[in-house]
């Protein structure tokens, strides 16, 4: 089949690179007003109003062939996944950005594909092959590259880039698990994303309390829940769905995370480190590396 004349798919796939590229500022501005939980459980709702207003608008509510990809085990499992991603993921994630420079703490998130190849080794019994044992070898040389110059950094939060891996590992864990479901892609983020927030809101009010909604707190809010859970993933998924060259397009992402530095020095105002872009460069060498087949090791 030949591939999309009209360049739509790039063009979805373009949108979402430059929705994401914003949102590691939109993370470090809205954690500057409030606390990790506080700004994750106001964007979650957010997020789960729009999800909640978009199934409705289009009709997944009433549509008899994308209710028919709900049964009572994919149901549960869509709800399951909302306990990965938002209400997990984010916090873990939150939590690396507010104890980190966002130069360290972007990078390391990017690394989840490279958890994803390793976590598929046990959960999906898929063996690696040389050159992706090289790519990850690779992509996590580049984070001990980006950490170099922090190391005699007392005040580096060695426990903040604990959990900037760790978000990987919780990302890629609810990539496998997702990618199992049959369940149609809006129908199943509106459901995770409706149990994740009152569970979110219960555990602020227990926690830090309810933030004071200002308007700079509901604008950072509305940017990570718009930009980066909802709009992001939509036109990503869009640019997917009808491309008929799925290794260009998705190969587009790997701008992100260095028009992300950019906007990370001109707008956070941090001084780039050379190593973060140095580091950021082997990562990504690395995941392409590692995205080519081979016949699996021995």
């Amino acid at each position: 089949m030949p591939p999309s004349t009209d360049n739509s798919d790039v063009r979805y796939a373009l949108v979402a690179v430059g929705l994401w590229s914003s949102v590691a500022v939109a993370f470090k501005l809205g954690l500057s007003v409030l606390t990790p939980i506080q700004l994750l459980t106001v964007a979650v709702a957010i997020a789960t109003v729009f999800f909640i207003t978009l199934a409705l608008l289009t009709g997944r509510l009433t549509d008899e062939a994308a209710l028919a990809t709900l049964g009572k085990r994919e149901g549960l499992r869509s709800a399951a996944l909302g306990f990965f991603n938002p209400l997990a993921y984010y916090l873990v994630l939150f939590g690396a950005y507010d104890r980190l420079p966002a130069q360290i703490a972007q990078p390391l998130n990017f690394t989840w594909s490279i958890t994803l190849a390793l976590l598929a080794v046990p959960l999906l019994g898929q063996a690696l092959s040389r050159r992706r044992i090289m790519g990850v070898g690779l992509s996590y040389l580049g984070v001990l590259v980006i950490l170099t110059p922090w190391q005699a950094d007392s005040n580096i939060s060695w426990f903040g880039v604990l959990l900037a891996l760790a978000s990987t590992f919780v990302w890629a864990l609810y990539w496998l698990l997702s990618a199992r479901s049959t369940a149609e892609s809006v129908l199943s983020l509106t459901i995770g994303f409706a149990v994740a927030c009152p569970a979110l809101m219960l555990l602020c009010a227990l926690t830090d309390g309810w933030p004071a909604l200002n308007f700079a707190a509901l604008s950072y809010a509305a940017w990570v829940g718009l930009i980066e859970m909802a709009l992001g993933f939509l036109c990503w998924q869009t640019a997917m769905r009808r491309t008929q060259r799925a290794a260009l397009i998705g190969q587009l992402i790997f701008f992100a995370p260095f028009i992300s530095l950019w906007l990370i020095h001109n707008i956070l105002g941090e001084p780039v480190s050379g190593y973060s872009i140095l580091g950021l460069a082997v990562i990504v060498a690395g995941l392409l590396v590692s995205s080519k087949s081979e016949t699996p090791a021995a």
